[in-house]
């Protein structure tokens, strides 16, 4: 398994539509919208955690898109035929989508240091990118599910409307003191908010809340039990 996940990391960092969606366009659109205007250190802080959190959804979702993709070319129907139980080929993927998300994590951090000025302490940086790493693993295990249940072009479709409306309710690119007061109550509940939680209380000295952890957990079972009722659906077909 160790093998596959090599061989499939490399073939993800080795696409140019991940290094273009999943690390650069980040980190444009955060050096972007940290530099109209007047923004203080504050602010483009929390924009780079929440910036840091849009690359790494974006970048967990995309393991589904690579899902349908290999069930169209016929490769996991060739890996049926291998030594590698199904279990194996499922965590395998899954833990490509849990690594291949670190790059898009530290390009946005890396641009907040070097670009923005942002200063942080050194354990801070630390464990900003360890929990956005860490909590990113449930929507890697949505991407999955799209990816098992749908075919390729309505995956990418749906990843991106995923990625597009979990990135704005949760609000990942505005302050979320901006909204309604209604929608800052629906997006208390969204995983999106509640993972870039993780990263902006450490950037504040504290650590993550409880409701933070619980409501990120709730979807990390929802999540994954989608994963699996969606390649248990597809297993006869792939």
């Amino acid at each position: 398994m160790l093998a596959y996940i090599r061989l499939e990391t490399l073939r993800t960092l080795r696409d140019p539509g991940f290094v273009i969606g999943g690390m650069a366009m980040p980190v444009v659109m955060y050096v972007l919208f940290t530099n109209l205007g007047e923004n203080d250190g504050s602010w483009k802080t929390a924009a780079m955690v929440g910036m840091a959190a849009y690359g790494a959804v974006g970048s967990a979702l995309n393991t589904g898109g690579a899902v349908a993709e290999d069930r169209a070319t016929g490769w996991l129907r060739q890996l049926r035929v291998t030594p590698m139980p199904p279990r194996e080929v499922v965590t395998g993927r899954a833990l490509t989508g849990v690594v291949t998300v670190l790059p898009s994590i530290v390009a946005v951090l890396a641009a907040g240091g070097l670009v923005d000025g942002v200063r942080l302490e050194a354990w801070q940086w630390a464990a900003t990118a360890l929990l956005l790493w860490l909590g990113s693993v449930p929507f890697t295990l949505l991407g999955l599910g799209n990816g098992y249940r749908l075919t390729g072009p309505s995956t990418g479709v749906v990843n991106m409307g995923c990625n597009l409306g979990l990135a704005v309710l949760g609000g990942l690119w505005f302050p979320i003191s901006l909204f309604p007061g209604w929608l800052r109550t629906l997006s208390a509940y969204t995983p999106t908010r509640r993972f870039a939680q993780l990263g902006t209380s450490v950037s504040e000295g504290h650590a993550p809340g409880a409701g933070a952890i619980i409501v990120l957990t709730a979807w990390l079972v929802l999540f994954g039990s989608y994963a699996v009722l969606s390649y248990r659906r597809r297993a006869g077909t792939m």
